[in-house]
């Protein structure tokens, strides 16, 4: 019977070398006394899980225990569950920061109760059910590095895509791309030229997440990682190329901007249709 804590690492890097400091994260947060004796899983999250890190990323873990976690934090994130509070704890490694949440087995079912089929056919927006702190540890729980605890990881994975997450955050992408839209199209009609551009970019931002979102890669609430997620997926409805000239607004013609404004909304309506929602 597999070890619930072996340390292992898995995750988008399994079976490759993964930078050497990492694999002895357990240890340090063991020797730091920052790893309770009743942890399920300890995961490396964010841009490091991901590959995306560079000398100066922060180390991000997520850390899944039994019971609560009674050592020393810094702060406390509010969530909106059964306790209301996750702790949080930093310390600075060698020159780096590294962050640890502490979030409660039951808190792990709340919130995939939260997403449930039937909850999505009462709410259609991730907004409407969960706080941004708990979309994050669904979306990293995809993509995170797995320290200790590979089982749990991987039953919580399976539990994850069972549910209707990826629904709830296309859907939302989608509705705030909708709002952008007429917001550019008053905006324009007002003459408000300038505003007309700035939501009708933040309209493309919107759209290309759901794009990406419907293809299982999550992360909207952090759009600085928006390019590296279209690099991962290639969807085949946008090329990079026509996405990066949106993105930067590098066509943006200076003298008929409200052109710009509106094929920019016509190519907005086109992608939202190449969405599913599943």
């Amino acid at each position: 019977m597999e070890d619930p804590n072996a340390t292992l690492v898995h995750g988008p890097w399994e079976g490759l070398t993964v930078k050497a400091g990492l694999l002895g994260c357990l240890e340090g947060l063991e020797s730091l006394g920052l790893l309770p004796a009743d942890h399920l899983a300890v995961m490396c999250v964010g841009s490091v899980a991901r590959g995306w890190a560079n000398d100066s990323s922060d180390y991000d873990f997520n850390v899944v225990t039994a019971g609560p976690w009674h050592g020393p934090a810094v702060r406390t994130i509010p969530v909106a569950l059964r306790p209301g509070t996750v702790p949080a704890a930093v310390e600075y490694v060698d020159g780096r920061r590294w962050e640890i949440k502490y979030w409660l087995d039951a808190q792990v079912d709340q919130m995939l109760a939260k997403v449930s089929w039937e909850r999505f056919g009462e709410h259609t927006a991730a907004a409407d059910v969960l706080t941004g702190t708990e979309e994050l540890f669904l979306e990293r729980l995809a993509t995170c590095l797995t320290l200790s605890g590979t089982s749990w990881v991987r039953v919580r994975r399976l539990g994850l895509d069972a549910t209707a997450f990826r629904a709830f955050v296309t859907t939302r992408s989608l509705a705030e791309a909708d709002a952008s839209i007429e917001d550019a199209l008053g905006q324009l009609a007002a003459d408000d030229t300038d505003s007309a551009v700035l939501s009708a970019r933040k309209a493309f931002g919107h759209v290309v997440d759901a794009l990406l979102e419907s293809h299982g890669a999550f992360g909207s609430r952090i759009p600085k990682w928006r390019a590296r997620r279209f690099h991962e997926v290639r969807p085949a409805a946008l090329s990079y190329e026509d996405y990066w000239a949106v993105e930067t607004m590098r066509d943006l013609p200076q003298e008929r901007p409200g052109d710009w404004v509106t094929r920019v909304v016509q190519l907005c309506r086109d992608l939202s249709i190449d969405v599913e929602i599943h």
